[in-house]
């Protein structure tokens, strides 16, 4: 097949994206980096060190970063390779909820979107507030529910703003997170590694403490919680696929690849920030045992010049969050899934951008802060909604494969591993959802069952019977065969 020049490739995928029934309403401008970056800068390894790194080492002390990262990394690759391949499948701005309307029908479809959404909101409030948080000690600022409710709407408000305005700008910005996240993580652990004394290795892969009353190994589960949410949002590679050039290959090796590499980078960033732990009691106690453990071992300007840079990092994942958060909630309410249906599927005409799509997200975010009472309860409700929404169709997926109803696999796919990889990646994520809802994450699951409920309600009550699902093909057969891209039996390399 010859080599299409990037002008050919973009027609290509706009006629393409005319089988789902959709016309190009988005701006489709991102190559495979910036696919990637969008993701990679999701997850935000600085991030969810940042902001959860006290969680871990409270519940499982310093064995969380020696063994919990690396189990967590391995599991979350069978997910991200699972839902890489029907990402290939299925290039539309959809993601989850079209893939599931696709292999079991618009019932499977709206659920997934629905948990998916919910996943969505507390991931962004999780990670602003989690800026939040981080900000106004660094600041100076009195430590009140006010002033942290202040700071937060503000980052929320910036990130609606570019959202809304520079979707350019925000390639751009999402493009130069990975360099930011790459140098700051060197820059980390650099720092330590010169100026604090180091504990041995074997601290991080034998010390058996916890903080906490429950007994270790239901501790270092509870622990978890910070490796796997951080390792969250990589989907992001999937919702901008509408505005990704030859998305059937670029949106799968952007979620792959941005949970390896953040798997393996965050995985060398937390042991390092684990080894140089002073006093490890005091370091659970304090009020942000990241902040501190920077604060003992660097001291004066250095600390906050490194912490400064932390606060950067953590702006670029809430902006990067909101821009996939938008586009699953417009493709959504585009086939008429959501209350609000007709505004929420507008597209701003001059930016090319869901605009009432962003601000509605901004403004639910804001709301759930108030409601969560804890912010483990805002991570853990994050972690479930979108790792439920993950798995539903590598469920419907599987299914289809062993029946032999899928066949059109697109050219990321994964063979004959396919079924193994897709059982392994069921498994973890019934194993977590079920972990981070129990104590001490009572609420999450209180939450989870109320909008469980709610969901089910409405579905018997008006979605079964007035939601058709996604739009039908519009292309003819013809057009398909000689326009929609041919899959070869394996993964190809990742386009430049």
């Amino acid at each position: 097949m010859p080599t299409l020049t990037r002008e050919e490739q973009i027609k290509k995928d706009n006629l393409e994206l005319r089988h789902w029934g959709y016309m190009q309403q988005l701006l489709r401008d991102m190559g495979g980096f910036s696919n990637f970056a969008i993701s990679f800068s999701i997850i935000s390894i600085i991030t969810g060190a940042a902001t959860m790194y006290g969680h871990g080492i409270s519940y499982g002390g310093p064995m969380v970063y020696g063994w919990g990262w690396p189990i967590v990394t391995i599991f979350t690759l069978f997910v991200a390779s699972s839902m890489a391949e029907i990402a290939s499948a299925y290039p539309t701005a959809g993601a989850m909820y079209h893939w599931s309307s696709a292999l079991g029908g618009p019932g499977w479809g709206w659920f997934t979107a629905w948990f998916n959404f919910a996943g969505q909101v507390a991931i962004l409030a999780g990670i602003d507030y989690g800026i939040a948080l981080f900000a106004v000690p660094l600041l100076g600022l009195p430590q009140t529910q006010t002033v942290f409710l202040t700071v937060y709407a503000l980052v929320l408000i910036s990130h609606g703003v570019f959202n809304h305005y520079g979707i350019r700008i925000v390639a751009w910005l999402n493009d130069f997170s990975v360099v930011y996240h790459i140098v700051g993580s060197a820059v980390l652990v650099g720092a330590l590694l010169l100026f604090a004394p180091m504990k041995p290795v074997s601290f991080a892969f034998k010390e058996t403490w916890t903080a906490s009353s429950y007994p270790f190994w239901w501790a270092f589960l509870v622990g978890l919680l910070q490796p796997q949410w951080t390792l969250t949002g990589y989907d992001a590679s999937a919702h901008i696929t509408e505005e990704t050039v030859d998305p059937r290959r670029n949106a799968p090796w952007g979620m792959f690849l941005a949970v390896l590499i953040s798997g393996i980078v965050g995985f060398i960033l937390n042991l390092v920030t684990t080894l140089a732990i002073g006093d490890l009691p005091a370091t659970a106690k304090a009020e942000n045992p990241y902040l501190y453990i920077f604060t003992n071992a660097l001291g004066g300007w250095t600390a906050n010049a490194i912490l400064w840079m932390v606060l950067g990092a953590m702006w670029f994942c809430g902006l990067s969050s909101l821009t996939s958060s938008a586009r699953m909630l417009f493709a959504f309410a585009r086939d008429k899934g959501i209350p609000g249906w007709r505004r929420l599927a507008t597209i701003s005409p001059s930016h090319k951008t869901p605009a009432v799509a962003t601000w509605v997200l901004v403004a639910l975010a804001f709301a759930i802060a108030i409601y969560s009472k804890t912010y483990t309860a805002i991570v853990s409700m994050s972690v479930i909604g979108l790792y439920v929404s993950y798995v539903m169709p590598v469920f419907l997926g599987l299914r289809a494969r062993l029946n032999g109803r899928w066949k059109n696999f697109g050219p990321w796919n994964l063979g004959r591993w396919g079924a193994p990889v897709n059982i392994v990646a069921l498994l973890w994520v019934c194993f977590v959802s079920i972990l981070f809802i129990a104590p001490p994450n009572q609420l999450a699951g209180y939450s989870f069952a109320g909008v469980l409920a709610a969901l089910v309600i409405y579905y018997f009550a008006w979605a079964k019977k007035h939601f058709k699902g996604p739009l039908k093909l519009t292309a003819t057969e013809e057009e398909l065969m000689t326009t929609a891209p041919h899959a070869p039996k394996s993964a190809q390399a990742m386009p430049t």
